[in-house]
């Protein structure tokens, strides 16, 4: 009996055996890049949270985006991500929490409790206060919509007919509009602070008996951010003019009318933040609106832009320090590089992988100890610590990455340490260098929280706007500003005229901010 044996390719084999060889090498690669996408994959679908951020070796898992914790832009750990033991040696930063200390600047309201009766249950003797126990609770009074009437009386002289005066009527956000610069505040705020989008808020004003269709609010957001365009670009404008500045982008769908459907477009952002080192430059962030995120959409927008460039290791970035002739110097980002050996550890349990993010653990453990410190300072410290653990790891990649097939994922993950290292190792000749690029990603996660919730922006107009407003209230937020009290204070300052053109730079969240305090001190 014959049996019909199928070929398992439409070629034949080769009889050479080194073209064998190399056959069978380029098929491992590719079954372990597919295992590795399969394992992925199955994580992302499949994988508890707290699985997806277990920690490897000594919580390198969970500095994807925050390796080095301040206590003005982190928040704490949350409890379903917390390592299960602490690594020896490691002091656990004390908890922010107002127990038993409530901030001194809420309005207290107090209710007495007196006691039933006040006569003494032995004698009858009228009780005198020998003391008192107090106690105080965090309470809230939900929003309350009210509607504001503006009442201008008019006054005439009995004795002519032209003496007839009336106060001016004072400009408002929206003329003609029934929105106060509080509501709109509110709305916008809700929107880019806090990621409730328009329609939940339509849903949260109706419950209040007020009906609303959304094109509505969008009409006022649109307003809002018309008002405040001149003082985001001051802001852009302010924060490319450091000498050191953190990009990055992001997706952004927009809605395409014509087409039925949406078109990615992209979200650049721009960060400063001199905190780590004590520097001149406060944290802020601005959104920039582009259709693509080519090396022309970067370029035009980094046109003047001379200094220190943190970036990953996106070819546009090459391009724009490439183009400059030396203006713009690359710093790349560390965390990057370690994120793609957890990709292969987590996968694959390498323990060469496991080997890099140790290595790499010791240098975050240095960066943590000198955060604060003076750029000299930091300096002196990597020099005589990081420098040398940096060198190690280098020629620990360069040995290994001769003995790997040129296509599996370890080779990728330390070629892309390897051409990029002069970037990488930038923050042991700079002091003020960080050793990643973690502050511009974290001004990108109000942007992804928004996006998840919104879906998409309706039209490039809107994306503008979300750039616009997202980029004044997350700047706010940087600055544990009330984004509410901000943003109604600024534009009832625009809007009246009280505040100038050539003023706006006192409208900067950080001149905001110390200029309230210094009245507060004042009035105190």
């Amino acid at each position: 009996m014959y049996r019909l044996v199928m070929a398992i390719r439409p070629d034949a084999l080769p009889t050479d055996p080194s073209a064998l060889t190399e056959m069978v090498l380029a098929l491992d690669a590719e079954n372990e890049k597919l295992r590795v996408a399969m394992q992925t994959l199955k994580e992302m679908i499949f994988g508890k949270r707290s699985e997806r951020l277990a920690v490897l070796v000594d919580e390198q898992l969970a500095l994807e985006l925050g390796d080095l914790e301040t206590d003005a832009t982190l928040p704490v750990q949350a409890n379903d991500d917390a390592p299960a033991a602490k690594p020896p040696g490691k002091v656990r930063k004390k908890a922010r929490r107002n127990i038993g200390a409530l901030p001194k600047h809420l309005p207290r309201c107090e209710q007495v409790l007196e006691p039933e009766a006040t006569a003494c249950a032995c004698c009858q003797g009228r009780l005198h206060k020998i003391g008192e126990d107090v106690s105080e609770v965090l309470d809230i009074i939900p929003a309350i919509l009210r509607v504001l009437r503006t009442i201008r009386p008019k006054y005439g002289c009995r004795s002519c007919t032209d003496g007839v005066v009336q106060a001016k009527v004072p400009p408002r956000l929206i003329e003609s509009g029934m929105a106060s610069t509080a509501l709109v505040s509110h709305v916008v705020v809700s929107k880019f602070a806090w990621y409730l989008p328009l329609y939940r808020q339509v849903q949260i004003l109706a419950g209040q008996g007020v009906h609303l269709d959304r094109a509505t609010l969008a009409g006022w957001v649109k307003r809002a951010a018309w008002w405040l365009r001149s003082l985001y670009e001051l802001q852009l404008r302010t924060i490319q003019a450091s000498p050191r500045l953190f990009c990055d982008e992001t997706p952004m769908p927009v809605l395409d009318p014509g087409r039925h459907r949406t078109r990615i477009c992209q979200f650049w952002a721009h960060a400063m933040d001199d905190r780590p080192w004590g520097g001149p430059s406060p944290p802020a962030v601005a959104y920039v609106f582009a259709n693509g995120r080519g090396t022309e959409e970067i370029a035009g927008q980094l046109k003047r832009f001379s200094g220190i460039l943190q970036v990953d290791g996106y070819a546009a970035y090459k391009a724009l320090a490439r183009d400059h002739g030396g203006a713009i110097q690359l710093a790349f980002c560390l965390a990057h590089a370690r994120r793609k050996f957890v990709e292969v550890f987590k996968t694959t349990q390498s323990p060469f992988a496991r080997e890099v993010i140790e290595r790499l653990q010791a240098v975050y453990a240095i960066e943590a100890e000198i955060r604060g410190s003076t750029a000299e300072q930091r300096l002196a410290v990597r020099c005589t610590r990081s420098a040398s653990l940096m060198a190690a790891l280098k020629a620990r990649l360069t040995a290994i990455v001769d003995q790997l097939f040129s296509q599996s994922k370890l080779a990728e993950a330390i070629n892309y340490a390897l051409n990029h290292w002069n970037g990488l190792t930038l923050f042991l000749r700079d002091g003020r260098v960080e050793v990643d690029s973690n502050t511009v990603e974290r001004s990108m996660r109000p942007i992804a929280m928004g996006r998840r919730n919104s879906l998409f922006s309706g039209s490039e107009g809107g994306a503008e706007s979300w750039a616009i407003l997202a980029s004044i209230v997350n700047t706010a937020k940087l600055h544990e500003l009330d984004p509410q009290a901000y943003l109604a204070d600024v534009l009832e300052r625009i809007v009246s005229g009280r505040t100038k053109s050539h003023q706006l730079h006192e409208l900067l969240a950080w001149n905001w901010r110390a200029a309230h305090q210094h009245t507060a001190q004042a009035a105190a």
